[in-house]
């Protein structure tokens, strides 16, 4: 969980930009953001990261299927993990379409 917690706040620093007292003549913002990442390089990031998150509880939740696990207790723990990541990257990919949408709205 931590590490879509460390996407999601890549993300947040990447839109963070500073803003330009009024009448001054703005620049345009690169689209790299920490680092020099892109966007989408972020994004697909934090889908591999869920990813794999889904992948290693699912392995884990069929070993114990099979009687190969010994610790319930962390095959749980690794379940709900993957489960908060995901809904973690849901509530994202809500508000990144939100956002979109707002922006496809905008008169210009």
């Amino acid at each position: 969980m931590t590490a879509a917690l460390d996407a999601v706040a890549a993300l947040a620093a990447a839109q963070l930009t500073p803003v330009a007292p009024v009448g001054a003549a703005m620049a345009p913002v690169p689209a790299a953001g920490v680092d020099g990442a892109s966007f989408g390089r972020i994004v697909s990031q934090g889908l591999d990261q869920v990813n794999e998150t889904l992948m290693a509880s699912q392995v884990e939740l069929q070993q114990l299927a099979g009687g190969q696990a010994q610790d319930m207790h962390r095959v749980m723990m690794k379940l709900e993990e993957s489960r908060l990541s995901f809904q973690l990257l849901m509530q994202v990919r809500g508000r990144l379409l939100e956002a979109y949408q707002d922006v496809m709205k905008m008169q210009v």
